[in-house]
């Protein structure tokens, strides 16, 4: 697996940390492929219930690598939308966006700097975003001569609605966090120190909860956003059932009778 991902697992957390420090984290075509195929395999891991995105040194991530690009190799480079060049040869379930809106496991991003570009679309692509009060999102893909290519113009109108979508994408501005907040880009802003921890607490307190019932909740989201309300109704009342079967719910009842903690197993 590429150097340029870092991956550990612990306490029920799976940690994937984009590793270019030196480029600000900028996705080369190894990064890439490895953060999907990490994704899935955290997916399928039943040891896995929570797993955390972030980027080392003083950036979360700067976008697809433009020096690479500009040389002619790499994604954006010649030849990558065609066949055997750039990212055409990798598989939809290696592709980290794409993975994320098909996996059933929580995706905190913890964004530790400036998420732009391609980086900016991964964390919109995640269920939760945490963010250092030293970070910036950098939606300036119109001042670039493109377009979000990895589901910004799908995530944005979904999270802020179309008319603000329509402000940060047209106006390419930078995003401060007390802004990202207020346009509920974000869950939460904290100081840069304490964002790791703030980031371990949020997931060690949705790894504590019940996995079937965080899943089901996850996918039951996802497919809401397609469904009409009665159709969906259907679904949710047909996941609840196999939901009752589960020695999760049936811990979930006893610990709540006894006044203690539950202790999950995801069965």
């Amino acid at each position: 697996m590429s150097s340029d991902l870092l991956y550990e697992k612990r306490d029920h957390i799976a940690y994937l940390t984009l590793n270019r420090p030196e480029r600000l984290n900028a996705i080369s075509m190894p990064m890439l492929a490895a953060l999907g195929q990490r994704m899935a395999e955290a997916d399928d891991d039943t040891d896995v219930r929570v797993i955390v995105v972030t980027g080392a040194g003083r950036g979360f991530c700067s976008g697809l690598d433009l020096k690479d690009a500009a040389a002619g190799k790499g994604i954006g480079g010649e030849g990558a939308l065609s066949q055997g060049g750039g990212a055409a040869h990798l598989s939809t379930r290696e592709i980290p966006t794409v993975t994320m809106q098909r996996i059933d496991k929580p995706v905190i991003c913890s964004i530790n700097g400036a998420a732009a570009g391609y980086g900016l679309d991964l964390a919109l692509g995640c269920d939760i975003r945490l963010m250092s009060d030293n970070a910036k999102l950098l939606p300036g893909f119109a001042k670039r001569g493109v377009v979000p290519e990895s589901g910004g113009t799908w995530f944005l109108p979904r999270l802020v609605g179309w008319a603000r979508a329509c402000e940060i994408g047209f106006l390419a501005e930078d995003i401060l966090p007390d802004r990202a907040l207020e346009l509920g880009l974000v869950n939460k802003v904290v100081p840069h120190a304490q964002l790791e921890a703030e980031t371990n607490a949020w997931a060690e307190k949705i790894a504590s909860n019940a996995p079937l019932a965080i899943k089901a909740i996850k996918r039951l989201y996802r497919h809401g956003l397609t469904e009409d309300f009665e159709s969906h109704s259907h679904h949710v009342l047909l996941q609840v059932a196999m939901l009752f079967r589960s020695k999760d719910f049936q811990e979930g009842m006893m610990s709540f009778l006894q006044k203690r903690d539950p202790n999950f197993t995801g069965e």
